[in-house]
C-alpha cells in the first residue's frame, strides 16, 4: 500500500475501534477526557509504527495495550510529582499507594463490556436528552463537535460546553462506566434507546434548517442500534427499535424530490425503497416478537412500517391493520403525538369525517398547539372532505408554525393547490 493508503486504513481502524477503546479506558481512569486523550495517543502511536510493522492482527488489543501502558504511567508520574511536595504526609502516601495497586489491578481485568458501558454511560439519565445526544454522537460515534452542531443547527461553541457540561455532570456523579444490572438496567435502557431513536428522527424529520433530511445521523443511529443488537441479544425493544429504524430508513432515497422537497410516503417511488434495509428491518422485528416483545412500543412501531414496507403501491396499504396497531400503541405508549398519527391512520382507513373527529378528541392538548403536523394533518382531512376553504387556512398556519424550510414550502404549495379542484 500507499503511504495515504496505509494512513487511510489506520485511521479506519482506529475509528473501528474508538468507543470500545475509550470505554474500556473510562473504566480504568474513569475520566472521560483523560479516557480520550489516551485514546488518542493510542492513535499518533500507531501511525508511528504501523507503516514500518504493519497492522496487527488484533489492532484493538494492539491500541488498549498501549493505553494502559500510558495510563498508569500517567499514575505513576503524578504519585511522584506528589510525593514531591512536603505537605504530602505518610497517610496522603499510602492513599495514593492504593489508588496505584487498584489500577494495575484493574489493568489485568476482562473488560468485557467496556463499549456498552460507555453507551449506557452516555445516555444516563442524569444528563439531558440533548447533553446524551451529543456526548453519544461524540463518544461513541466518533463526530467532531464541528459534525455534530452542523447535523443539529447548532454552533460549535454551543455543543463544544454541552459535552464538557456533560462529562462534569458524569465526573460529579461519579458514574461507573458500566452495564447496570438487575431492575435498574431497564429504565437504563429506555433512556439510552430514546437518545438512539431521538438521533435517528433529527436525521430522518429535521426539525429546523433547510433540509428536510440528514442521512448522517440515521447513519449513525442505525449503527448504534446494531451494536445494542449484537450486545444485548436478548432484549425485544433493541430489536424493536432497530427494526423501526431500517425500515423507515429505506425510505431515504424516495422521501425527497431532486429539488429536496418532501415527497409524502402516499406518492414515493416505492422502487426506490431499500429493499436490503427492508429485510433488516423485517428480520429484527421477527427477533423482537420471538422475544415477547410483540407489543412493546418500539416493536409496535415498527410493525406499523413493516405495514408501509409491504405494500407494493399506496393503495395497497392496509389502513384498518395500521388503525387497529395504533389502537394498541395508544394504550402501551399514551401521547398526544401516537393520538394525532391514530387520527390519520382512521382518516385514511375510515374516511376523512372520522379523522376529524378523532382530531376533535385531541385538538386543546396543550402540548400540541404550536405542533405543524396537526394542522396540516386537519387541512388534509378537510380537503378530502371537499372543504378547500377551511383546508386553505389549515395548511397555512402549519407553514407558519413548522420551523424547517423544505416543509414550510411543501406546506404552502399544498395551501395553494386548495384553490383548484379538491
Amino acid at each position: 500500500m500507499t503511504p495515504d493508503q496505509t494512513h487511510q486504513a489506520i485511521e479506519t481502524v482506529f475509528r473501528i475501534e474508538r468507543a470500545r477503546l475509550i470505554g474500556g479506558l473510562a473504566r480504568i481512569v474513569r475520566d472521560v477526557d483523560l479516557a480520550e486523550e489516551l485514546a488518542q495517543d493510542a492513535l499518533v502511536t500507531a501511525l508511528a509504527q504501523w507503516p514500518h510493522s504493519g497492522i496487527p492482527d488484533k489492532p484493538g488489543a494492539w491500541l488498549m495495550s498501549v493505553s494502559r501502558r500510558r495510563a498508569i504511567d500517567g499514575f505513576r508520574r503524578e504519585r511522584m510529582r506528589r510525593l514531591k511536595h512536603a505537605e504530602i504526609g505518610r497517610e496522603a502516601d499510602e492513599t495514593r499507594e492504593t489508588s496505584v495497586a487498584e489500577l494495575d489491578a484493574a489493568l489485568d481485568d476482562d473488560l468485557g463490556d467496556e463499549l456498552l458501558g460507555l453507551i449506557f454511560t452516555s445516555c444516563h439519565p442524569v444528563l439531558s436528552r440533548e447533553a446524551r445526544a451529543a456526548l453519544t454522537l461524540r463518544l461513541i460515534g466518533g463526530l467532531t463537535t464541528d459534525e455534530i452542531a452542523r447535523a443539529f443547527l447548532a454552533s460549535e461553541p454551543t455543543i463544544a460546553q454541552r459535552i464538557v457540561r456533560a462529562k462534569k455532570a458524569i465526573r460529579d456523579a461519579g458514574l461507573r462506566f458500566e452495564v447496570p444490572r438487575g431492575g435498574n438496567r431497564r429504565e437504563r435502557l429506555a433512556s439510552v434507546l430514546e437518545v438512539v431513536y431521538l438521533i435517528f428522527n433529527e436525521g430522518y424529520s429535521a426539525t429546523a434548517g433547510d433540509d428536510l433530511v440528514r442521512p448522517g445521523l440515521c447513519g449513525e443511529a442505525q449503527r448504534l442500534g446494531r451494536i445494542l443488537s449484537a450486545a444485548m441479544p436478548d432484549e425485544p425493544e433493541v430489536f424493536g427499535l432497530l427494526a423501526l429504524m431500517e425500515i423507515q430508513a429505506s425510505r431515504l432515497p424516495a422521501r425527497t424530490a431532486a429539488d429536496g422537497s418532501l415527497v409524502p410516503i402516499t406518492e414515493q417511488d416505492r422502487s426506490r425503497w431499500d429493499r436490503l434495509l427492508i429485510g433488516r428491518g423485517f428480520a429484527a422485528l421477527d427477533r423482537a416478537v420471538s422475544l415477547g416483545g410483540a407489543t412493546g412500543p418500539y416493536a409496535l412501531q415498527a410493525a406499523l412500517a413493516a405495514c408501509h414496507a409491504r405494500a407494493r403501491r399506496a393503495a395497497d396499504t392496509d389502513w384498518e391493520l395500521i388503525s387497529r396497531l395504533y389502537d394498541v400503541l395508544r394504550q402501551v405508549m399514551p401521547s398526544p403525538v401516537v393520538d394525532l398519527n391514530r387520527a390519520i391512520a382512521h382518516s385514511m382507513a375510515y374516511g376523512p369525517q372520522v379523522g376529524l373527529e378523532r382530531l376533535d378528541e385531541i385538538d386543546r392538548v396543550e402540548a400540541l398547539s404550536d405542533y405543524a403536523p396537526l394542522p396540516a394533518a386537519r387541512g388534509d382531512f378537510l380537503l378530502r372532505a371537499g372543504r378547500p376553504d377551511e383546508a386553505r387556512a389549515q395548511f397555512e398556519r402549519a407553514a407558519a408554525l413548522t420551523r424547517n424550510a423544505r416543509e414550510r414550502e411543501f406546506l404552502l404549495r399544498r395551501a395553494a393547490a386548495c384553490a383548484g379542484p379538491a
